[in-house]
């Protein structure tokens, strides 16, 4: 797995599009500038749900724009996986996470999930029996 970024809390604040504030976990991925709403970062560590991984943009101040990918907890509990829409899936360490919430660490770094081959399809060998179904 390669190094693609880092997420770090700034305690920085950005705007929605309806022009409530949200404090906001920010995500720097291959170069592009992301953010998490820190109270559904929350809800996510606590439960198994979906957050949004949104696009923020400065002006001023920060806004947040459009939704560019989806995080979650892992099945093993133990990363939070990040699914951006066109650029890949990434993962980090829950443990960094809470520890960068928390405030004990300043950033915690993001690192590529490397992309699964296509599966080969076996052909039988000469001599082999296949058995076949009608559904």
């Amino acid at each position: 797995m390669e190094k693609a970024g880092y997420l770090q809390q700034t305690r920085s604040q950005a705007f929605d599009n309806e022009g409530q504030v949200h404090d906001i976990v920010e995500l720097h991925i291959l170069g592009n500038r992301y953010a998490i709403r820190k109270s559904d970062l929350m809800k996510a560590l606590s439960g198994r749900m979906y957050v949004q991984v949104e696009e923020v943009t400065r002006n001023w101040n920060d806004y947040l724009g459009l939704t560019r990918g989806l995080a979650h907890v892992s099945v093993s509990g133990k990363a939070l996986n990040i699914d951006l829409f066109g650029a890949g899936n990434f993962t980090l360490s829950l443990s960094m996470l809470r520890a960068v919430i928390y405030g004990k660490e300043r950033s915690v770094g993001i690192v590529r999930i490397p992309e699964t081959p296509a599966v080969r399809i076996r052909r039988a060998a000469e001599g082999q029996q296949t058995i076949s179904a009608v559904v």
